[in-house]
């Protein structure tokens, strides 16, 4: 504004500076606001998915016959599928000349192998039965789960990069607009969270559903069943309403040939894997320091999504899996506490940005981090007062502990809404220095998740049982990782976040 009333006022400098004026690329328009909340909504039918197997396959896997010591091995499978996918996805997307767009077609082809894996995952059971397993016996259902647990993974890492990637595209360097897009990716991820976690927490879908009881196929497995199916419908539409949203311009006929640029120049190089760890010696101080926190703040979270609702199974209803009602009470209670975790996760959403725009997003992330460790620490007070009352083996939960553990859970949605969005938005408004992709630095963050995550899955199993065989372990390690992160990010990283002036937004 303070250009056109410059020229306003002085008709020879208007003149004169018209050639050069005409010379300039033309303004961007700001991106509408219900664009980018259409095309985040492929988050929902995602994190549905999601859910489902957050909730609800570490028992199964306990149903299937694996102990609860090798159960977080199979959780091995999404970071190794994360630490080589993600990156690898992101810079082919970066340079993707695809008629329909660098994004959209990662995001269609990972949503289908999404409903092709959930398939897979939901037959293990009548697959193994029909290649000779039996009732105690099913090694053929573990091996078609794992394969189906892997092919959902990597399918989750093809989809869940370009669509954060699309949205950092198309706000560019507005780095309001990108925390605004990242909130509401956010957003959908609690909305798909609250359909998934319901979905999980109900008991009744095998009558809904008559089909999937089965000889091989007992009421716990086909109500997981009947729920994927649920899965692969939201899936679908949430799809088709984010890649119908985007209309991305192929980038072979776009101006934005940024990447191409940039391997000649060779700062970013030819990245994939081995030349993307040839790219941190160029990045700054915040950079790591955003890395870090996300590092140790994953350490604290993935103890938690691994063992969440098997906690509340065994230390809170003292059940086991396979062995009476309990476990499978304790189980679905605890789905019904990660939706009201995603409730508080939804509404922290929505609030996001003017959290953010308020505190700066370092506070506000170690603040959060910090109330999680609180959470942990609570978790472990609630086990010992379990451990100490007496009702384990014999009887149902006093409802005062049941409702103590459903407050936990339902706290823990504002730390994990901010895990979900200020760390990819600090990523994608640092890294753009660097001349890397938006799909690419969605990778280099990515690194910063799933290595912590390869470590809980090989690490907490063995140290849980070294320790007793409970979860506690695992939560306590959590604990001090959380803390850490806290610490950290509200000392460490820059109250602006890369924040532009206000006179530039």
């Amino acid at each position: 504004m303070a250009n056109t009333d410059t020229q306003r006022n002085h008709p020879r400098q208007q003149r004169r500076s018209k050639p050069r004026s005409a010379a300039r690329p033309a303004v961007k328009p700001r991106v509408p606001l219900r664009l980018l909340l259409r095309i985040a909504s492929v988050a929902g039918g995602i994190q549905f998915g999601w859910a489902l197997q957050l909730s609800l396959l570490t028992p199964y896997v306990q149903q299937l016959g694996i102990p609860h010591v090798w159960a977080s091995i199979i959780w091995l499978c999404g970071p190794l599928s994360g630490l080589l996918v993600q990156p690898l996805v992101g810079h082919m997307s970066d340079r993707c000349t695809s008629k329909f767009g660098r994004r959209r077609p990662f995001i269609l082809g990972g949503a289908l192998s999404i409903v092709v894996a959930v398939l897979i995952i939901g037959h293990a059971a009548d697959v193994g039965w029909w290649l000779g397993d039996t009732t105690n016996h099913r090694p053929w259902a573990v091996v078609v789960f794992v394969f189906g647990f892997w092919i959902l993974d990597v399918a989750n890492n093809v989809t869940q990069g370009p669509c954060r990637a699309l949205l950092g595209d198309l706000t560019g360097k507005d780095h309001r607009r990108t925390r605004v897009a990242n909130a509401y990716y956010s957003l959908f991820m609690a909305v798909g969270n609250i359909l998934g976690y319901a979905a999980g927490s109900y008991s009744g879908w095998y009558k809904v559903f008559a089909f999937t009881v089965t000889p091989a196929c007992n009421i716990s497995c086909a109500n997981l069943k009947s729920a994927f199916f649920l899965d692969i419908v939201f899936i679908a539409i949430t799809t088709y309403i984010s890649i119908t949203a985007a209309h991305e311009v192929p980038l072979s006929s776009s101006v934005a040939q940024d990447s191409e640029a940039t391997e000649e120049s060779g700062t970013a190089g030819e990245a994939f894997l081995w030349e993307l760890f040839g790219t941190f010696r160029y990045f700054s101080t915040p950079i790591w320091t955003i890395l870090s926190v996300t590092a140790l703040t994953w350490i604290a979270w993935f103890p938690f999504l691994l063992f969440d609702t098997d906690w509340m199974g065994r230390e809170i209803y003292g059940g086991e899996p396979n062995e009476g009602t309990n476990y499978d009470d304790g189980v679905r209670m605890g789905a019904i506490g990660l939706l009201l975790n995603s409730v508080v996760l939804g509404i922290t959403s929505v609030l996001m940005e003017r959290l953010c725009r308020k505190r700066g997003p370092g506070f506000v992330w170690g603040i959060s981090n910090i109330l999680m460790a609180v959470c942990f620490v609570a978790m472990l007070v609630v086990t010992y007062v379990a451990n100490n009352s007496g009702y384990l083996g014999k009887d149902l939960p006093p409802t005062s502990i049941v409702i103590a553990s459903l407050i936990i859970f339902t706290i823990l949605g504002f730390p994990l809404a901010i895990t979900y969005s200020v760390p990819y938005a600090l990523i994608s408004t640092h890294i753009q220095s660097l001349g890397l992709g938006q799909g690419l630095s969605m990778g280099v963050l990515n690194l910063a998740v799933v290595i912590p995550q390869m470590v809980v899955s090989v690490g907490s199993g063995p140290w849980d049982q070294l320790f007793g065989g409970g979860n506690s372990p695992a939560f306590a390690v959590a604990a001090v990782a959380a803390i850490v992160s806290g610490f950290i990010a509200v000392f460490a990283i820059p109250r602006s976040g890369g924040q532009k002036p206000r006179s530039q937004v």
